[in-house]
């Protein structure tokens, strides 16, 4: 008899974390003429920035912010790649290649 509430509840969990996942979004941030495409990006912890090069030359998208940390190496005109946001707050982002390079992620619950 305990099978059936737990089985509803089992189901309620499975819903709600399908529901959070759902709601994630995936940003796209080009870089060209040695800039980010945009100096500021809203987003909510679970979304996914994409850094996409545009340029001629090699880019190094990292960051070193309490908020999260990555460095997501150095890649080429046409490839790009991908950071999934983990926590709330402000992340400062650069290019280790171009030092002018510099934009920021707020990240909302």
């Amino acid at each position: 008899m305990n099978s059936i509430p737990l089985f509803r509840v089992a189901v309620a969990a499975v819903a709600l974390t399908w529901s959070v996942a759902a709601h994630a979004d995936t940003h796209a941030v080009s870089q060209v003429k040695k800039a980010f495409a945009v100096s500021v990006l809203k987003a909510k912890v679970g979304d996914t920035i994409t850094f996409r090069n545009d340029d001629e030359f090699a880019h190094n998208v990292f960051s070193l912010s309490d908020t999260q940390s990555f460095d997501l190496g150095s890649y080429k005109k046409g490839e790009e790649r991908s950071v999934k946001l983990t926590a709330p707050g402000t992340i400062e982002v650069e290019c280790a290649i171009h030092p002018d390079m510099k934009m920021k992620i707020e990240v909302q619950k």
